[in-house]
């Protein structure tokens, strides 16, 4: 698991034995109501129904590890039920609107190169900001329009890569990361800041808020955007959900069929394509 996960884990685990402290209850001894309980105490600590889930499934895989080791003979959670969640459509830029966000960026200035770069990555491979800031030059195979990326629980898969990202990272190398003074461990990250570092997470956000406030995007948008528009363009133009699926590095094609949700067209084509009464 990844450190974010493994700490969300601890957390869960956290919250319920605090529960269990405050009530007087013995691990070994939880029954499905003192769980019910924990679900109604999680609930009033005013969590979304997202992260009420998320706590649940923690405490569920808790319960399967105790009696994977024998400490409990009967696991209370069974029956324990989550609530129910709807998932929000994400927002998606227009290709309009991301050659805006390009259009915005000052070239001119060191940083605009590196910037250009990494909008030009995100949005044609679909990266997530965490496999974009850890994205290694020995992890670049420019050479055959791929690239190595690490994913989440450090999945790595490969990605094709367009021209245009190319490009703008060979000219990135070139003439701008070239001519920094990078600190010795970030020496085989592609994307640094001014003092030869790795950029952040905030950094990344702070860049694309920044340059869609300057295209003149009213849009709530984030680095995640970038790649919602990534599979949702895809998906638009008739790419096949199963290689979106692996592009974007999703466990399951659940996941992946949201972008299905977004492209009114998409769903209009299988329709006509597949139903035999559709065209009378």
């Amino acid at each position: 698991m990844s450190d974010n996960t493994v700490s969300a884990y601890l957390h869960d685990v956290a919250l319920l034995l605090n529960f269990l402290e405050e009530k007087n209850i013995n691990i070994n001894e939880v029954s499905l109501k003192d769980l019910q309980s924990f679900v109604q105490y999680v609930t009033e600590l005013d969590l979304s129904a997202n992260s009420q889930a998320r706590v649940l499934s923690g405490i569920k895989s808790f319960y399967k590890f105790l009696l994977l080791e024998q400490i409990i003979g009967d696991d209370p959670t069974e029956l324990l039920e989550a609530p129910k969640l709807t998932r929000p459509l994400p927002v998606v830029l227009s290709i309009e609107e991301i050659d805006l966000m390009l259009a915005a960026i000052d070239q001119s200035k060191p940083e605009g190169q590196r910037n250009r770069a990494i909008l030009e990555t995100m949005y044609s491979c679909g990266l997530r900001v965490s496999e974009l800031i850890s994205l290694s030059i020995s992890g670049l195979f420019l050479d055959i329009d791929f690239i190595r990326v690490t994913g989440k629980g450090n999945k790595e898969r490969l990605v094709p890569i367009g021209n245009e990202a190319i490009k703008q990272i060979k000219l990135y190398r070139e003439h701008i990361r070239n001519h920094i003074s990078v600190q010795e461990k970030y020496s085989d990250i592609l994307f640094l800041n001014k003092r030869g570092a790795a950029l952040s997470r905030v950094m990344i956000f702070m860049i694309i808020k920044d340059l869609a406030a300057k295209a003149g995007i009213k849009k709530n948008i984030h680095p995640h955007t970038l790649r919602h528009s990534f599979a949702t363009h895809l998906v638009s133009a008739g790419a096949d959900l199963r290689a979106v699926q692996e592009m974007m590095g999703h466990k399951s094609i659940t996941t992946t069929e949201i972008y299905t949700h977004l492209d009114k067209g998409y769903l209009r084509n299988t329709l006509e394509q597949f139903h035999p009464r559709y065209n009378g």
